[in-house]
């Protein structure tokens, strides 16, 4: 278990939850807009399993989830008996995950291990190989796990960072059509940062991306707009 990082408290990363972020290294995707590039390949982890677990025993009183991001946690053989120690602490999970890994979500899941999940869609399916920075991307295991996710097996939500530069209304048509009806769809806007993996990226006006949730509405009629003013 490589534990890269760790936010102690967060309003924003679960919904509705006082939570910790865990941030796992590693990762499968190369999405050349990613804040988080200094994780991508796995560094030294920066705590042990036994210290945040130790921090989460000392917070259960204050805390109600956790949230396992990454990276991509589903990479980590170690990950189920991970989760399985945070729910002995009384505390809810949930799962960021890019979907690629569709056997590890559906058994978590199956298994109860989840309260939450939040899969990002990097774009529609013409430009999912390019936005995942993946060239040949199998997109079966996309499809998989949306398909999965669809059935509401779990609380969830899909969500898409927005690029100007990699970004077009006709992908989010192509969106609409793939997620028609899901529960929760959020588009959020690019943020630059020094640890984004290529730079030169630039977003959306709050005009231009609400005329995005404008376009997805009539088929999924969740879209909505997360860390932009209204």
């Amino acid at each position: 278990m490589i534990i890269s990082g760790l936010l102690k408290t967060t309003l924003l990363d679960y919904p509705q939850h006082v939570a910790a972020t865990i941030f796992l290294g590693g990762c499968n995707f190369r999405c050349p807009f990613c804040h988080n590039s200094d994780l991508l390949e796995g560094m030294d982890g920066l705590f042990s399993k036994e210290e945040v677990l130790t921090f989460l025993k000392k917070r259960a009183g204050i805390l109600e989830g956790v949230c396992i991001t990454g990276g991509e946690p589903t990479l980590h053989r170690d990950l189920e008996p991970f989760i399985r120690e945070i729910r002995s602490l009384g505390l809810l999970v949930k799962l960021d995950t890019n979907g690629y890994r569709p056997d590890v979500l559906k058994d978590l899941c199956n298994k109860n291990l989840l309260d939450y999940v939040a899969m990002d869609i990097k774009s529609g399916r013409t430009g999912y190989a390019k936005a995942a920075g993946v060239p040949g991307l199998d997109l079966s295991h996309i499809e998989e796990s949306v398909d999965f996710l669809m059935k509401n097996t779990v609380p969830c939500e899909f969500r898409t960072t927005v690029v100007r530069e990699l970004h077009r209304e006709d992908d989010f048509r192509e969106i609409g059509s793939w997620l028609a009806g899901a529960s929760a769809y959020f588009l959020q806007s690019y943020k630059d940062s020094e640890n984004v993996l290529v730079p030169g990226f630039s977003s959306y006006s709050k005009e231009e991306l609400l005329h995005f949730r404008d376009v997805l509405v009539p088929l999924v009629p969740s879209a909505a707009l997360r860390g932009v003013d209204y």
